[in-house]
């Protein structure tokens, strides 16, 4: 067995069983519906309202959900998987599963070790982790918190091309293998929950760390961070913004990096088409969970499209709806090659932290695991459409 390779099913689904003998259930509820109800239990309105809500009318969240019904699993019999290997490689970095954890801001929100403690977790299960521009806590510490875990950086591109450069200067220097540009949030959607509680965290200067621990940053503030935070607030706001952002701007990261470069957000064939042929790394298809646009289209409704316009020349990440292992399933089987996790690790955080974040992406590596088994499927290579009973032809 390889350095990254685990039987998470066995392993995990046996545990839970195990330690129930003793009397012992599990703290982190295995379902989707029952981690969301705990989690709510757990966080302030504010925070439950910015993490679990969408745009608009939250139909694109709607949207997600029903996407994944419309690509069910045909079963397949006697596949011989006794063993699976979801080990895989992204940039270089060897993962257990592929799966990683999706930027999501303001984790103090949820829990005070925030970031930090998605950190080690991700470590602890050699996981990649996206670290975000809207991170409790600066990149640095981040990555020290993660030591040898593997890790990406997700950058949002406001009016200052010069704080861009900066974030994707340090991501680079503590060690991230590739940077994921954020599309879709050139300016904040429509979210009616944060609305109708009139909070935003930023303008409580949560979530701006990366920005209050940039030098380019703080050279526009009229005193240090530390003496006042209202300022470096409304500072963040202004420049946060810019829905003028365009291909000829975002071509100028190549003269700041060497690493991997991959557009986040991509939706439609003719967008991924064009970033292949901008010389672009890869893409990754999502929706930001439904918290953008409202009214859109489900990611994975997206992804068969995406793919085929990709066409082999790059990678294609995917996340947005994701709520189990046989969603994680699903995404590979329409040529995904590595699925992003998104509100389920946040609620697993709020609950119990870094224990909380770690359970419940085992709980997600263990049931595609036992999907894989049940499928036939050896390895992630061996997981395609033909799995999926959209054809007709099962």
């Amino acid at each position: 067995m390889s350095e990254t390779q685990r039987h998470f099913g066995p392993e995990i689904q046996g545990g839970v069983y195990l330690r129930a003998l003793g009397g012992a259930k599990p703290e982190i509820p295995t379902s989707f519906p029952g981690l969301e109800a705990a989690a709510q239990a757990k966080m302030s309105p504010e925070a439950w309202a910015y993490t679990a809500g969408g745009a608009g009318l939250e139909s694109s969240m709607e949207a997600n959900r029903a996407a994944f019904a419309r690509f069910p699993i045909a079963p397949r019999m006697l596949g011989g998987a006794g063993q699976r290997d979801l080990s895989c490689e992204m940039f270089g970095a060897k993962a257990a599963a592929p799966l990683f954890s999706s930027p999501i801001g303001v984790l103090e929100m949820m829990h005070p070790d925030a970031d930090l403690a998605v950190a080690r977790a991700m470590a602890a299960l050699k996981l990649p982790m996206m670290i975000s521009s809207q991170a409790s806590a600066p990149m640095e510490k981040i990555a020290e918190a993660n030591g040898d875990g593997p890790r990406f950086y997700q950058l949002y591109w406001g009016k200052s091309d010069a704080i861009a450069e900066s974030f994707v200067k340090r991501a680079e220097a503590i060690g991230c293998k590739a940077i994921f540009i954020t599309l879709d949030t050139t300016v904040l959607g429509w979210r009616p929950r944060d609305l109708d509680l009139g909070f935003l965290p930023f303008l409580r200067a949560q979530g701006i760390a990366q920005y209050t621990s940039d030098p380019v940053f703080r050279a526009m503030l009229p005193a240090p961070p530390e003496e006042n935070p209202m300022a470096a607030a409304v500072t963040f706001t202004q420049v946060f913004s810019d829905p003028g952002l365009d291909w000829a701007r975002i071509a100028k990261i190549r003269s700041w990096t060497k690493l991997p470069v991959l557009l986040k957000g991509i939706m439609r064939a003719d967008d991924a088409a064009k970033a292949v042929a901008e010389g672009y790394d890869g893409v990754m298809v999502s929706n930001h969970g439904g918290r953008q646009v409202d009214g859109g289209i489900g990611a994975l409704d997206a992804l068969p499209k995406v793919v085929a316009a990709v066409d082999g020349k790059a990678p294609v990440y995917f996340d947005s709806g994701v709520r189990c292992g046989a969603d994680v399933f699903k995404a590979l089987a329409l040529g995904a090659t590595a699925v992003g996790i998104g509100r389920p690790y946040a609620y697993g955080l709020a609950i119990a932290g870094e224990n909380g974040v770690k359970a419940v992406m085992e709980y997600l590596a263990a049931e595609l695991d036992i999907t894989m088994a049940l499928m036939g499927t050896r390895s992630l290579k061996e997981i395609d459409s033909r799995l999926l009973g959209v054809n007709g032809d099962q």
